[in-house]
């Protein structure tokens, strides 16, 4: 390198070690936590997911990998649970998605997390969060297209 070329290596080379440089203690609060973008503690009540439906067609869209026929969907109301210590709205859904050869597997329960009112994860095993829960049809699961 020339003696003009060797400084911007350099500067991104200080730039970077100095994002590097805070360790683990750089991802935590000052209560030892993860970071936490909405603010509340989990203890608090979250808001009602509104278009709760919605976001979960919309998600499950772009999800599997063939959303054209989905089948035996069935959706529950949301409601409040404590997932990993904080409490959030959680809805459960129920269906039997087409496989890559054409077959249907069983339909299976999973959980839908929604953090402010807004749809953040879908939990592959319901289980306990789902333990409970009372379905109503929902169609549409079964109107998707690709």
């Amino acid at each position: 390198m020339g003696r003009s070329t060797w400084w911007p290596a350099v500067t991104l080379a200080l730039l970077l070690a100095g994002c590097a440089s805070g360790g683990p203690a750089a991802f935590m609060n000052e209560d030892n936590r993860g970071i936490s973008y909405t603010g509340d503690r989990g203890v608090a009540n979250q808001p009602f997911p509104t278009n709760y439906r919605g976001e979960i067609v919309s998600y499950l869209r772009t999800y599997l990998n063939n959303p054209v026929g989905v089948r035996e969907g069935v959706l529950a109301e949301p409601v409040q649970r404590t997932v990993g210590g904080r409490l959030r709205y959680v809805t459960c859904v129920r269906y039997a998605a087409r496989e890559s050869d054409g077959s249907y597997r069983p339909a299976r329960e999973r959980a839908a997390v929604y953090v402010d009112g807004r749809f953040d994860r879908l939990i592959e095993e319901g289980g306990e969060l789902c333990a409970g829960s009372t379905y109503g049809p929902f169609p549409e699961l079964a109107a998707m297209t690709r």
